[in-house]
């Protein structure tokens, strides 16, 4: 499907990538975040995950490829090469183009309707399907299965086309993460659900049960499919940051037959932001505990403001790196959390539009960077959910620069 002028770009723009990923550079990068994510002291690691303001920083009008497939695999290596030469961060480049197994999924049997926006990008909202009791029958458990034949086709046409100057690589399950309020939500609506708390307690608890022994059952098929894949390398995790570490895979680790003993996992409810740590712990934090408890290391939280829930965050098994968001407040989590969990702070994307105070950012970016450093916190800092940057990409450049000077001037 892709043709010879299409296989051509693709081919140059792999061995730029490849290039790039087995550079000392990159050889270092992979060492810092596992001293890093292992709680070892040193410098602060700074990420950028531009998401939304991709389409400004790297529109399809640059891709030169025609076809939809040829397009997405351009796309992904014109942003890697792109990163690396403008942004002076620690994202890490892998030495693999990995693929992802062929896996089916049946799904919970219900599908959430909604109010859509307007706007291109506006909020929507819930329109339930979930009334009674009774209708929390509708939960099916999901059914996992895996295509090994078209996992080995697709394996053979990208091998084809980069394997002998970027290794290939098939992967089963390798990002692990939890949102059982993000999918029950959408099926009961997020003020229906913040009602239950009080008129319907037992229907909502009932619901995170049914949610819980449902994923239980999916990890469960994930081992027995053998589909569990390592993650303690570039893989994301949480909602920011990379999985390298020292610590996994265990000592008695088999290749052959991967568990959740031997991987990262994490989980999050940003929709529960507003309500109280009692609320948060009763209503989901007590599912997503068992769920996590397997893993052996877990991550937790997004955009919601921890900050004054960070003693029953630290209460989840094997916690070690917890989302500081921008409405939380990153001194009283660097106060509270000390070195013994990843401080993984998103600084506020909005500083990227309107104008640009470069006094401003330096500093927001100060004040957290000292407090950080005050109280041996394990620091990473992560500009990500930029749905804008209104056009001026070069905003990510001056940002990491202003990042980096920051940090050098305050961390010892």
């Amino acid at each position: 499907m892709i043709n010879k002028n299409e296989r051509e770009i693709i081919r140059e723009l792999a061995k730029k990538v490849a290039a790039i990923a087995s550079t000392d550079e990159m050889a270092q990068l992979r060492k810092e975040w596992a001293r890093h994510n292992d709680l070892e002291q040193g410098r602060p690691m700074l990420l950028f995950f531009p998401e939304g303001s991709w389409g400004e920083i790297l529109p399809d009008s640059v891709l030169k490829c025609d076809s939809v497939e040829a397009r997405a695999i351009e796309w992904q290596l014109r942003s890697t090469i792109f990163a690396h030469e403008h942004f002076d961060t620690d994202n890490v480049v892998s030495p693999y183009w990995d693929m992802q197994k062929t896996i089916h999924n049946t799904g919970f049997g219900l599908e959430g309707k909604t109010h859509a926006s307007s706007e291109a990008r506006g909020a929507w909202g819930f329109e339930p399907i979930i009334s009674t009791p009774d209708d929390l029958k509708k939960i099916k458990t999901p059914v996992i299965s895996v295509d090994e034949e078209d996992s080995k086709q697709r394996l053979e046409m990208m091998n084809e086309l980069i394997g002998d100057i970027y290794p290939v690589r098939m992967r089963g399950v390798n990002h692990i993460s939890f949102h059982l309020m993000g999918i029950y939500t959408r099926w009961r609506g997020l003020t229906e659900t913040f009602m239950d708390m009080y008129e319907e307690p037992e229907m909502l608890h009932e619901a995170m049960s049914i949610m819980e022994k449902a994923h239980h059952s999916m990890i469960q098929q994930y081992i027995d499919l053998n589909l569990l894949a390592t993650n303690n390398d570039h893989t994301y995790h949480n909602s920011g940051g990379y999985s390298f570490t020292n610590q996994l895979p265990r000592p008695d680790f088999n290749p052959d037959k991967v568990r959740p003993c031997d991987m990262w996992a994490s989980a999050e409810a940003q929709e529960m932001a507003l309500v109280s740590p009692e609320q948060h712990d009763e209503f989901i934090l007590q599912y997503e505990k068992r769920l996590m408890a397997p893993f052996a290391v877990n991550g937790y939280g997004c955009c919601e403001d921890l900050t004054k829930k960070l003693d029953i965050v630290f209460t989840i098994p094997n916690i070690r790196r917890v989302s500081v968001s921008p409405w939380a407040d990153p001194k009283v989590c660097a106060e509270k959390m000390q070195g013994n969990y990843i401080l993984s702070w998103k600084t506020h994307p909005a500083h990227l539009v309107g104008h640009f105070d470069e006094k401003m950012i330096a500093e927001y970016l100060k004040s957290a960077i000292v407090a950080s450093r005050e109280n041996g916190s394990r620091l990473e800092i992560i500009l990500k959910d930029t749905h804008t940057c209104e056009n001026h990409p070069e905003r990510f450049d001056q940002y990491a620069k202003i990042a980096r000077r920051v940090m050098a001037e305050n961390w010892e």
